[in-house]
């Protein structure tokens, strides 16, 4: 099975989300979540990693990290699978303990950082595990760690902290926690879908930023086992598609302008579905087509009934 991409690079920021096998109760006893927290305290100091806020809850974990050497999945083995081998001895179990892959999410930057950090520290209020008034007080979450000033080394707030305009300092803390139970409250009235923007997809930012990552490729994966997220697919699609409206000489203006259905935009469907097996679907609702099945008529037709000069410019 092709393997979703991972892309790594220095300084990269994710959102990195894993889950016990079978949504296992990983972490069902204070001692397993501490044993978590300490591995966790080991691989940020031995792959240099800078953990921004993190929360451990009973089936799964969130972290919120920068990798300065662009080693996030080496140092996510290491965490895996050094934990799982003393989780296991511990309790004389074997087996995989965590559900395959972990997820990985690209962050454009610290502000994006910031709000990751806001939906990593309301897990335990989402999940009912604690009232606002204790949020706080949530023993397995770097919010707790940061208010009782109990970091340890790489554990560290201040990339993101100072975005939202706070200090590292007991009245800042008051602060950030009453942005998070503010924040809740606006969260509850908002679909379930809005709720997990930020743990979903492939990278959170805008764009443009997304578009300028769609050339860098992981290492160490062969071109069979590369997949790359819809999202991603989608990018490459409306990038080549302003490509070749700037080299027939129009804009994506020009794409309501004129006749609804002119003969230029058949031809750069034709392109795009020949040249990259773009989606008719995809294709009607980028050219404000009236459906995708009224072009894909007009394509067929178009097939049988053209020879294209090689002067065109959607050849």
């Amino acid at each position: 099975m092709a393997r979703l991409a991972r892309i790594e690079y220095h300084g990269a920021i994710y959102h990195v989300i894993n889950r016990g096998n079978y949504r296992r109760d990983v972490f069902d006893s204070a001692g397993s979540a501490g044993a978590f927290v300490a591995v966790l305290e080991e691989a940020v100091k031995r792959y240099e990693w800078e953990l921004g806020a993190y929360v451990i809850m009973r089936n799964h974990f969130h972290l919120a990290v920068r990798t300065p050497h662009a080693n996030l999945s080496s140092g996510m083995q290491w965490l895996q699978v050094s934990f799982a081998a003393r989780f296991n001895r511990f309790r004389s179990e074997n087996g995989h303990l965590f559900q395959g892959r972990f997820k990985s999410f690209l962050l454009q930057d610290e502000h994006v950082w910031a709000r990751v950090a806001d939906y990593i520290h309301l897990n335990p209020l989402r999940a009912k595990l604690v009232p606002p008034e204790h949020l706080a007080a949530f023993r397995w979450s770097s919010l707790m760690r940061f208010i009782q000033h109990k970091e340890f080394t790489g554990l560290d707030a201040s990339p993101w902290l100072g975005r939202l305009g706070l200090h590292d300092t007991s009245a800042g803390w008051g602060e950030y926690t009453r942005h998070l139970l503010d924040l809740h409250r606006v969260e509850e009235s908002l679909p379930i879908n809005e709720r997990e923007s930020l743990s979903s997809g492939w990278a959170i930012g805008t764009d443009e930023w997304k578009s300028s990552l769609l050339d860098q490729r992981p290492k160490g994966i062969t071109k069979a086992e590369y997949h790359e997220p819809k999202e991603v697919q989608r990018l490459r699609w409306q990038r080549r598609l302003e490509e070749l409206l700037a080299q027939g000489g129009y804009s994506r203006a020009d794409l309501n302008r004129g006749p609804r259905h002119p003969e230029w935009k058949v031809r750069l469907a034709n392109h795009l579905q020949r040249e990259m097996g773009v989606p008719v679907v995809w294709l009607a609702s980028a050219l404000h087509w009236r459906s995708p099945a009224a072009l894909r008529t007009r394509l067929c037709r178009f097939r049988r009934s053209v020879t294209l000069s090689r002067h065109d410019p959607f050849v």
